[in-house]
């Protein structure tokens, strides 16, 4: 399914989804479920005014604003689903422990040195690469908010008269992924589990996680299904995904086999049908998840060096040079 809005999507019952073209780098999705004078909002969004056009939206569509929303899910932890939390002070903030655990380690303060020193010209084609694609945003307006509430496994609760499911499924896309089912309405909103027209990014895997998770979501037995990037889908796009991490699993272990280094392989591999995919050079961040996998290392990764790769990538792609 390709094209699509930016803003509120009435689903029906007291759902919505608010989309982001173009669904790249940071243009993340968020939902809003609501019963009566309750409601429970998906996630946040990268800084504080995209979160606050976002909320007054949701304001004039419903009538409830950011003191009247009870509880925040962060379906992970990457800033683009949790950078808007300060700007719903009484709400609960629920997150998985792994989530929460990830969310201490990487700040916003942290991401606006990185954009500032790469859009200043240091730290070389990662820094101008990072300064690219996170431009539109603003890290260093980001107060922030932590989770006030953490769960492992599985969570239930209610809005209104709806029950509402969390389901931890990471590590996966990241260490703490959850899904939120909304099974009387027949609606799941996904968080980066699903990449719709563009190409997902493991920085934690394992992949079978990734792809258990996309089972997880087939299985059930739902209209509505929000991605966390990308317009809305249905059972094509979650199997899209699916067989995209299938693909790089099996190229990227005939290289690992064949000796391949991660980055060589990241380089020779071709995505033939996933070519068109949006983000195509985070595939230099999957094979380098996948490596470590295949080697059953668990040790600390370079992400400025993983920025790198996928700068070289993503110029190459374009045939043009960092600025």
């Amino acid at each position: 399914m390709s094209g699509y809005d930016k803003g509120l999507v009435d689903l029906g019952n007291g759902l919505y989804a608010y989309l982001q073209p173009d669904g790249g780098w940071g243009w993340s999705n968020a939902g809003l479920i609501r019963d009566g004078d309750q409601a429970l909002l998906v996630d946040t969004l990268f800084d504080e005014p995209l979160t606050a056009e976002m909320l007054a939206a949701m304001r004039d569509a419903t009538g409830l604003g950011a003191d009247d929303i009870g509880t925040v899910v962060n379906t992970h932890a990457n800033g683009d689903h949790t950078h808007g939390n300060g700007l719903l002070p009484r709400a609960d903030i629920v997150a998985s422990e792994a989530s929460a655990r990830e969310m201490a380690e990487f700040s916003p303060a942290l991401l606006a040195q990185l954009k500032a020193a790469g859009g200043s010209g240091q730290l070389g084609v990662a820094g101008a690469y990072f300064a690219e694609i996170f431009a539109p945003f603003d890290f260093a307006g980001v107060n922030g908010r932590a989770p006030t509430r953490t769960f492992h496994g599985r969570l239930d609760l209610t809005v209104g008269d709806k029950a509402v499911r969390l389901l931890e499924v990471g590590p996966a896309h990241t260490a703490g992924d959850v899904l939120v089912h909304v099974p009387a309405d027949r609606a799941v909103f996904t968080g980066d589990i699903l990449f719709i027209d563009g190409t997902p990014i493991m920085w934690e895997g394992p992949v079978g996680n990734w792809i258990a998770a996309c089972d997880a979501i087939l299985e059930m037995d739902v209209d509505h299904i929000v991605p966390g990037h990308g317009p809305l889908t249905d059972r094509a796009g979650v199997r899209a995904v699916r067989d995209y991490l299938t693909f790089i699993t099996v190229e990227a272990r005939r290289r690992y086999d064949a000796g391949l280094s991660a980055e060589d392989a990241a380089f020779d591999i071709g995505l033939g049908r996933f070519d068109g995919w949006k983000d195509a050079e985070r595939l230099a961040v999957n094979v380098d998840t996948l490596y470590r996998q295949f080697a059953d290392d668990h040790g600390p990764r370079n992400t400025v060096a993983l920025f790198e790769r996928m700068g070289r990538l993503y110029y190459d792609r374009k045939g043009r040079t960092a600025a």
